[in-house]
């Protein structure tokens, strides 16, 4: 089989990739291995979706849906579902399902895998390994889709979004989520459902403050928890014990890059190092979505996927101009920016960052050198907020450094 565009994970940024890329002239195949489209989205029953990319209030199911029914007003996109990719080499992929293994080539690839949930192992949760240890989208999962309840009285660790939606979910359906545990001096979910979540359910967060050990044998009885210092070690002092039958882990995403061992990574998001055009340091391999770095709304996910879907088409027809690389790079408060690298092409760049605190009433400035290439007002913001940044470079020299200014 021979496409112009290949793109590996059916979820949100593969469609809205895959609709982008049919809309430029190319012939798309997208790959999902499991058995419907729309990936975590099918799960996600709770509304707040689409505000941005369809000035309309969907759910995750809804949202899914509406981007499928897109996909298929396009003629020129292939849909495989239980397809496995097993490997990606020279323009090649390798898939298999219950027709076999097969071989595709590809003049474009589109990495839009996600990510997966950390766990326990990950963040080195000390004691036991008792039942009623989870992530939080296994106990979402758990409830929305089986019906099930994961515990009575339950704790989760971390505030990431997953997180703070399930505590606000399960309180819902008479659990008792007896609080939220923040190692950071700040949550890392958006404030929205900081106030929708637990505000407004009376339940408690705890920041600077992390689980100890779990406490229980076969099944989980509690945790040790308590404060950390500056440099996240647990103040033993501090300690005590909470009783509990279930502890929720939201503790952060892993971008899903194992398909491409020779990938470039950036430290501070997990996911691929990408100039403007979405494009790896791997010739015609692009990212987006999840698995190039984590989003706070699906919204943007979308957004971005398209100008990825746009490009890898573009890249197929031998269209896209490589002259005059900018390194784009964080300064003073940024966390990280993408793209890393842009260029002189007459297009102003679109730059997404994340910050290091949260800060208020102050301006973002992308410069090159002592030139300020463009400048943002931000009378508030968060780590937990992703913010898009456009920057004209079309005066920009050998860097853009983006930062917070004084």
């Amino acid at each position: 089989m021979n496409f112009d565009v290949v793109i590996i994970g059916g979820g949100p940024a593969g469609m809205s990739s895959a609709i982008a890329s049919a809309q430029n002239g190319s012939r798309v195949l997208l790959v999902e291995r499991n058995e419907a489209l729309g990936g975590v989205l099918n799960q996600c029953i709770h509304s707040g979706f689409g505000l941005h990319y369809y000035n309309e209030e969907l759910t995750g199911p809804e949202f899914a849906n509406r981007l499928e029914n897109e996909l298929k007003k396009e003629k020129n996109i292939e849909v495989l579902i239980n397809t496995f990719v097993t490997s990606i080499k020279d323009n090649e992929v390798t898939i298999v399902n219950s027709n076999g293994e097969q071989k595709v080539k590809a003049k474009s690839i589109i990495l839009a895998t996600g990510a997966r949930e950390k766990t326990a192992a990950n963040i080195c949760l000390t004691g036991s390994r008792p039942a009623g240890v989870m992530t939080a989208g296994t106990a979402q999962k758990m409830v929305n889709i089986m019906g099930k309840l994961p515990g009575k009285d339950i704790v989760i660790l971390g505030s990431g979004d997953i997180g703070l939606i399930m505590a606000r979910r399960l309180v819902l359906e008479g659990a008792n989520v007896k609080a939220v545990l923040e190692i950071n001096p700040v949550t890392s979910g958006l404030r929205r459902n900081v106030l929708q979540c637990l505000d407004d359910f009376n339940i408690p967060l705890l920041l600077k403050t992390t689980v100890f050990s779990v406490v229980g044998e076969n099944k989980i009885e509690g945790i040790l928890y308590g404060n950390v210092d500056e440099n996240y070690n647990p103040i033993k002092s501090t300690e005590k014990f909470m009783k509990c039958d279930c502890l929720i882990l939201s503790v952060g995403l892993t971008p899903e890059t194992d398909l491409l061992p020779d990938l470039k990574i950036m430290k501070a998001t997990g996911g691929a190092e990408i100039n403007e055009y979405y494009m790896t340091n791997i010739k015609n391999v692009f990212s987006a979505g999840n698995v190039l770095h984590i989003h706070d709304l699906v919204d943007n996910v979308c957004l971005e996927s398209a100008l990825a879907g746009k490009y890898a088409s573009l890249s197929a027809q031998g269209k896209l101009s490589f002259s005059s690389p900018i390194e784009v790079a964080s300064g003073k408060g940024i966390s990280y920016v993408v793209p890393s690298v842009c260029y002189k092409n007459g297009e102003k760049l679109i730059a997404k960052f994340r910050l290091k605190t949260k800060i208020t009433r102050k301006n973002i400035v992308a410069k090159s050198g002592s030139k300020v290439l463009a400048k943002k007002f931000m009378l508030a913001g968060t780590p937990g907020e992703m913010v898009t940044f456009e920057i004209d470079k079309s005066s920009a020299e050998k860097q853009i450094v983006v930062e917070v200014e004084e």
